[in-house]
C-alpha cells in the first residue's frame, strides 16, 4: 500500500519522516566571488532571496515578475518562485494544513537557497501566512550565509477580493474552500520585514521601483540612473547659475568648435549619451571603439551600450596651446556655449576610428571626410553648458529633451511607447508600419501605446531632404490623420547624421531608451548608404541591407528595449495603395525607391495614388522643383 500524502492523519502536525545518516555536504570547485566575476553583464555575485508575502491578490506574482524583467532586462539573472507554479510541480502532493503550509514554505525555502548561491536573485511570492514557516525560510538562507529579505505586500482584504479573478474568495465566503488565509485561516503580519509596499496606493511599477532601490542600497544591484524620472543634464536651470558660468568662461582660454561639434555638446547636455557626462576621454573612446559599451554603474560593473565615438578634435597647435589647463571655454562663432573640465588630451588614430566605427577609410564616405579634416588629436573632459542650446530656426519646440519626452509620455498615460527613427519623407508605408506596430502592442494587452515620432535633426549629407521640409511633411501627415495626434508624439532628434550602419543603429536606439522608449522599430540599413566605390560589393551598398536589425537583437546593453522587425511595404498595384509585400505575388508589388521619388518630384508628376499622403507631396515636389539646377 502506497504511503498517504502528508496530512492525511489530521491529529498529527507532521509525518515522521526517514532521515538518511549517509548524507555530506559536497562542496563547489567555483565560489560565489568566481561565479560573480565571470556570469552576467553586472559582474559580481548577486545572489539572495526576495520573499513577497501577502494575501491572496495582494499583488505579489505582478510585482515578482515585473521585478524579475527588470532585472534580467539589466544582465542580472533573477527567477520568480511563484506560488501556484510551485504547487503544480514541486510541490502537487502538499495541501493547505498547517503541517503542509509548514512543508511547502520549507522545500520552497531551500530551493530559493540553491537559486541564490548560484548568483541569481531568487524572488517569492507564496502567501506565506504563518510567521514560524517565514522564519524558517530566513533561517536557511541565514545559515547559508545568503542575504534574504522579506517583503510584506501590505493590500487590504475588500481591495484583494475586489481583484478575485480565481474566485477563491467568494468559494472561502460560501464554504466550499476551507482554511482559505484572510477567511477562516489567519495571517499573521510580519513584524520587522525589510520593506513594506501597498498595492491599492501605488501600481505596480512603482512597487517594483521600490525593491529595486532596496536592492540597490543593499547592494545586491548597481545603481543606475537610466529608470529614474530625470536623466542629469549638463546645463543649469536657473538664470543665475548660467550667468556665473558664463562669467567663468570668459576668463578661460577658448576652443572653437564647429556646427557638429555643438550639435554633439547638445546630444550630451540633453542626456541622450547617457552616461557620458562629456566629449570622451581616452578609456571611454577606447571602450565605445573596441566594446560598443561604456562601464557605469557605481562599482563599473554595468555595462551601458554605446557604440559610436562622441569626441572633440584639435589640432597640434591647439593642444600645444591648450594641454595643463584645468578647464577651457568652448566657441561656436566667438560665442562661448559650454566650459570643459579636467580636459584629456590624446592622439587620434583616424584610420582606426573610420575602420572600426564606419568598416570603410575610404575619404568619400561623408562623415569620415570630417574626420580626416578634423584636427590631430581628440580632447576630452566634463561638460558645464552655459545654458540650453537654442537654434532659432522656428523649429525649437520640437527640440523635446529625454526628460521633457518622459514626462509627455507620463502625460499621455502611455504603457508602451514605440519610437520610430526616420531621416527621409514619411510615405504610407511607413505610416503601415507604424499603424501595423501599435495594433500589435494593443493585441499583446497595452492599453496605450504612443508613437515617438523622431526624425533626426543634426547634421545630414547635403542631398538628404533639410530638416525644416521633412518638419512640415511629418505635420501634413498629422494633420490628415493618417498618424493620430493623441497617441503620437512629434519631435527632433538632435544627434548628427553618420551613416555608418549597425554601428550607428545602435546609438540611434540607445539614445531613444534614454528618452523613455522601450519598443523601438528597425528597417532595412536604416543608417547606411551606397558604397563611395560603387563596384566594391555586388549590391553596391556599404552595409548589409538587415545587419543594423539583426545587431540591435544581439547588441549588449539595449535590453531593455525591445526590437520591432520591419516589415517590407510596396506599393500594391492590384489594390492601389502601400501594402506589406507578399512574396508569392510579386509582380503585383512595385518598390519605389528614393531615386524614383526624387525624380517625380522634380519633374511635377504625381506619385501613384496612395503612396503618400497628398498634402505632404506637395510640400516635397515643391522643395525638389525650386532646388537650383546642378
Amino acid at each position: 500500500m502506497p504511503n498517504p500524502p502528508i496530512g492525511f492523519y489530521p491529529h498529527i502536525k507532521r509525518r515522521c519522516l526517514q532521515v538518511a545518516t549517509n548524507v555530506t555536504e559536497q562542496k563547489h570547485h567555483v565560489t560565489r566571488e568566481t561565479r560573480g566575476k565571470n556570469l552576467g553583464l553586472c559582474r559580481g555575485f548577486r545572489g539572495c532571496t526576495v520573499w513577497l508575502t501577502g494575501l491572496s491578490g495582494a499583488g505579489k506574482t505582478s510585482i515578482a515578475f515585473e521585478l524579475e524583467a527588470y532585472l534580467v532586462s539589466r544582465g542580472i539573472p533573477a527567477y520568480g518562485l511563484d506560488g501556484d507554479n510551485i504547487r503544480t510541480g514541486l510541490n502537487k502532493n502538499l495541501g493547505f494544513t498547517p503541517a503542509e503550509r509548514e512543508e511547502n514554505i520549507r522545500r520552497v525555502g531551500e530551493v530559493a537557497k540553491l537559486f541564490a548561491d548560484s548568483g541569481v536573485v531568487s524572488i517569492c511570492s507564496f502567501v506565506s501566512p504563518f510567521a514560524d514557516d517565514r522564519e524558517m525560510a530566513r533561517k536557511i538562507h541565514k545559515d547559508a550565509g545568503l542575504k534574504f529579505y522579506e517583503i510584506f505586500v501590505d493590500t487590504p482584504l475588500d481591495v484583494c477580493e475586489t481583484r478575485d479573478v480565481k474566485g477563491l474568495y467568494k468559494k472561502a465566503r460560501e464554504g466550499v474552500i476551507k482554511g482559505f488565509t484572510g477567511i477562516t485561516q489567519e495571517y499573521e503580519r510580519p513584524h520587522k520585514p525589510e520593506l513594506v509596499v501597498s498595492t491599492h496606493e501605488c501600481t505596480v511599477q512603482e512597487s517594483t521601483q521600490k525593491l529595486v532601490t532596496l536592492l540597490e542600497q543593499e547592494g545586491i544591484i548597481p545603481r543606475s540612473l537610466r529608470d529614474v524620472d530625470l536623466l542629469p543634464e549638463l546645463y543649469p536651470s536657473e538664470s543665475t547659475a548660467s550667468d556665473a558660468l558664463r562669467h567663468e568662461a570668459e576668463s578661460l582660454k577658448a576652443l572653437p568648435i564647429s556646427t557638429v561639434e555643438l550639435q554633439w555638446v547638445q546630444v550630451l547636455s540633453e542626456g541622450w549619451a547617457y552616461p557620458l557626462r562629456g566629449f570622451m576621454r581616452e578609456d571611454e573612446y577606447l571602450q565605445t571603439l573596441h566594446f560598443n559599451t561604456l562601464q557605469s554603474g557605481m562599482d563599473g560593473s554595468y555595462r551601458e551600450n554605446h557604440s559610436v565615438p562622441i569626441v572633440l578634435s584639435a589640432t597640434a597647435a591647439e593642444k600645444e596651446r591648450l594641454d595643463g589647463v584645468s578647464a577651457l571655454t568652448l566657441t561656436h562663432e566667438g560665442k562661448p556655449v559650454a566650459i570643459l573640465r579636467r580636459p584629456e588630451f590624446y592622439f587620434q588614430r583616424k584610420e582606426e576610428r573610420l575602420a572600426r566605427q564606419f568598416g570603410t577609410s575610404n575619404p568619400n564616405h561623408p562623415y569620415s571626410k570630417q574626420v580626416l579634416e578634423s584636427g590631430e588629436y581628440l580632447v576630452g573632459g566634463d561638460l558645464a553648458v552655459i545654458e540650453r542650446i537654442r537654434w532659432d530656426d522656428g523649429l525649437d519646440q520640437y527640440r523635446l529633451t529625454p526628460n521633457e519626452l518622459r514626462r509627455k509620455f507620463k502625460e499621455l498615460n502611455a504603457d508602451a511607447i514605440f519610437a520610430f527613427q526616420l531621416r527621409n519623407p514619411i510615405h504610407n508605408g511607413h505610416a503601415l508600419l507604424m499603424q501595423d506596430t501599435k495594433r500589435q502592442l494593443l493585441e499583446r494587452g497595452f492599453k496605450q501605446p504612443v508613437l515617438l515620432l523622431h526624425p533626426l535633426g543634426g547634421w545630414t549629407k547635403d542631398d538628404d531632404v533639410p530638416l525644416d521640409v521633412r518638419m512640415r511633411q511629418h505635420q501634413a501627415v498629422l494633420d490628415a490623420g493618417v498618424l493620430r495626434r493623441e497617441d503620437t508624439v512629434l519631435a527632433i532628434f538632435p544627434s548628427p547624421m553618420m551613416y555608418a550602419g549597425p554601428t550607428e543603429v545602435q546609438w540611434h536606439a540607445k539614445a531613444r531608451m534614454n528618452a523613455g522608449a522601450n519598443f523601438y522599430i528597425v528597417g532595412r540599413d536604416p543608417a547606411g548608404m551606397p558604397h563611395p566605390d560603387k563596384g566594391a560589393y555586388p549590391d553596391g551598398n556599404l552595409y548589409d541591407a538587415t545587419h543594423g536589425a539583426r545587431v540591435l537583437k544581439m547588441a549588449q546593453g539595449l535590453d531593455s528595449m525591445e526590437i520591432l522587425p520591419f516589415r517590407v511595404a510596396a506599393y500594391d498595384n492590384s489594390a492601389s495603395r502601400m501594402a506589406f509585400f507578399e512574396p508569392q505575388r510579386k509582380d503585383e508589388f512595385e518598390f519605389i525607391s528614393g531615386t524614383k521619388m526624387r525624380t517625380l518630384a522634380k519633374t511635377g508628376a504625381s506619385p501613384p495614388v496612395g503612396f503618400m499622403e497628398p498634402e505632404a507631396w506637395k510640400i516635397l515636389a515643391n522643395y525638389y522643383q525650386n532646388l537650383p539646377q546642378a
